[in-house]
């Protein structure tokens, strides 16, 4: 074989061996540059022209369990962008942050800081299938500052909600899960990082708040502490636990009208979230307990204390109540027990820590205008609604009705200002529709990465008006890839809810304003499936419909067929009033609202538009 061309001159010979050096001495240099459109770290001025103005952080949480790391934000609604402080307390090699969908650690948007053993780079970045992590092309997160403090190292960087970058995450109304990890080697290529080879964890919050200042409070104003009493917590992943406090006997009513959490010092990092109920009226005494929410020995009275007064999830602010409403307690018609959830979240199971955490109650004796009230919206718990197994998405929809807001609400209605949606395990989105004359105007609350494992109320960007003969319409997304048998509603953490818990004033007797499909229309269903399926003898009537459900043949088609069911058949009212009794009227067999208009997506500034603001308006009633 020949390898040279007896053509070939000792001048074209020079020429290749020349340029393949060459070549050689690019790939060799661009080995040891710095990575494409990352920053490096040293080069930001000490002392930039133009000094960066004192940003107040007013959100801010702890993302592991020690209180390591701290994240604080701020939110620029002109200009569409969240200022991020991220807090390390010991920094080595560098630190990742992030977001996904439901906090997976595979296809998440990063901002990483990492060091090659000589410098250190900040970048955009994100995650495949496999967790490998690429700089990103599009450079969307900008670092303002990096700075070593005697607290810890502070990276304070920005990024707009929407980049348009399809890698990127757009940051939204409800829930976002924060990832984030500590790099403890260099890295000599960012490509080197594979997230499943890092400790990792997982935080949620809500990153978009409303941009008002809080109201002053009344100079009568008082204070109840409804706190845990000295619990010793289990040195175990998750607890539950269960207190109930008395009220003095024969307390005036007043106005609730601030509450905010009190954690005890040390714990931050371990109080997960606390919730406050009231327990029926119908009850004149509820047994004394302090114990854990599953113990099977618990009082039975305590699953009468339902009706929330006061939820706070970790990152949190303390929640306000319109200047002119505030919620009753006490007087006549309320109970004097209320029941205290504190969960704790305990991954390192660290023993031995005491905790007194819990909700401060600011209320006043002077009255205000309006009682706030709370309503109930969605699906009734029953089994009659059930999500079949195996589905990715899966919605079901609960229906305030006209008939029912007609009936029930005042001629000027009523105005929505919070509201705490509620699923539990399989949930995954949850959204609330106002709809009038059948077209949607207004999304009351949704939240499209719910999770029941962060649960808190939620003020509204703006108050809603709900008026007498308008619809409200709360659908639920669920995924059940992971369970082999349907799942139907109840009460159990493995059912499954659809509710949100609207905080609205003035107050009404409308209390619960749900649905569920027609029952005889589901046997019809139960029947057409078997029949289809080749069971010519059904046992419909026969056996509960939890087990009906369950010896369905689920295919494909049989949950198609239930989901067409779910939105045409007719639908079961519960316009139900304070006692539980239903308002009078015909609640049976009524249609289900037909809705002919719905709400496009709001554009953001990278599509040429905008969403809107996040300034609520204060209606007058």
């Amino acid at each position: 074989m020949r390898v040279f061309n007896k053509n070939l001159r000792l001048h074209d010979v020079t020429i290749m061996y020349f340029t393949a050096l060459a070549a050689l001495m690019v790939i060799l240099v661009a080995s040891y540059q710095a990575p494409l459109n990352a920053v490096e770290v040293s080069s930001l001025p000490l002392n930039p022209s133009s000094p960066l103005p004192l940003l107040p952080m007013p959100f801010r949480v702890p993302l592991d369990p020690r209180g390591d790391l701290q994240l604080a934000w701020n939110i620029s609604y002109a200009n569409q962008e969240v200022y991020m402080e991220l807090r390390v307390k010991e920094l080595r090699h560098g630190v990742v942050l992030g977001m996904s969908d439901r906090g997976e650690l595979t296809n998440a948007d990063l901002v990483v800081l990492w060091d090659s053993g000589s410098k250190s780079y900040f970048g955009d970045a994100w995650s495949n299938s496999e967790g490998q992590v690429s700089l990103d092309s599009q450079q969307d997160y900008e670092l303002l500052e990096a700075k070593q403090k005697p607290e810890g190292f502070f990276l304070l960087f920005k990024r707009p909600f929407s980049t348009c970058d399809p890698r990127d995450y757009l940051i939204e109304e409800g829930t976002v899960h924060i990832i984030y990890g500590l790099l403890d080697q260099p890295l000599a290529s960012l490509e080197q990082l594979n997230l499943s080879q890092v400790h990792t964890g997982i935080q949620r919050v809500l990153m978009l708040r409303p941009d008002t200042p809080s109201p002053s409070l009344p100079p009568d104003v008082e204070t109840l502490d409804v706190v845990a009493p000295h619990v010793i917590i289990p040195n175990q992943e998750t607890t539950y636990w269960c207190f109930i406090q008395e009220l003095p006997e024969n307390i005036p009513k007043n106005h609730i009208v601030m509450y905010e959490s009190v954690i005890t010092p040390g714990n931050e990092a371990i109080v997960h979230h606390i919730e406050v109920f009231e327990c029926s009226p119908d009850m004149s005494d509820v047994p004394q307990y302090s114990g854990s929410c599953d113990d099977k020995m618990k009082p039975g009275k305590l699953n009468f204390c339902r009706h929330v007064l006061a939820a706070w999830a970790m990152g949190a602010e303390a929640f306000y109540y319109p200047p002119d409403a505030g919620l009753p307690m006490g007087g006549p018609g309320s109970s004097r027990f209320l029941r205290l959830e504190v969960h704790y979240h305990n991954p390192l199971l660290i023993a031995g820590r005491q905790d007194s955490s819990g909700i401060r109650l600011h209320y006043t004796p002077s009255l205000r205008r309006y009682d706030a009230g709370i309503m109930e919206l969605g699906l009734v718990y029953t089994p009659i609604m059930a999500v079949p197994p195996k589905q990715h998405d899966f919605y079901l929809s609960g229906y305030c009705t006209s008939k029912c807001t007609k009936t029930a609400l005042p001629p000027g209605g009523i105005f929505i200002f919070a509201s705490q949606l509620h699923t539990h395990l399989a949930g995954r989105g949850v959204r609330t529709v106002l709809v009038r004359g059948g077209k949607e105007v207004e999304v009351v609350q949704e939240d499209q990465h719910f999770s029941t494992h962060y649960q808190t109320i939620r003020v509204l960007h703006k108050m809603t008006n709900v008026l007498p003969g308008d619809v409200l319409i709360t659908k639920c997304t669920y995924n059940t890839e992971d369970r082999s048998k349907p799942t139907v509603g109840g009460f159990g953490i493995m059912e499954e809810m659809c509710v949100n818990y609207i905080h609205y004033y003035p107050r009404t007797k409308l209390e619960l304003c749900k649905s569920h499909v027609d029952p005889e229309y589901l046997q019809k269903y139960f029947n057409f499936i078997n029949r289809f399926h080749g069971n010519d003898r059904c046992v419909c009537g026969e056996v509960g419909v939890t087990e009906q459900y369950s010896q369905l043949h689920w295919d494909a088609f049989a949950g198609e067929v239930l989901d067409s069911l779910y939105n045409t058949a007719p639908i079961s009212m519960h316009c139900n009033q304070s006692t539980a009794r239903l308002f009078p009227g015909e609640w049976e067999k009524q249609h289900v609202p037909v809705v002919t208009s719905i709400l496009e997506k709001p554009r953001y500034p990278c599509e040429g538009g905008a969403p809107p603001t996040g300034r609520p308006r204060t209606p007058t009633a």
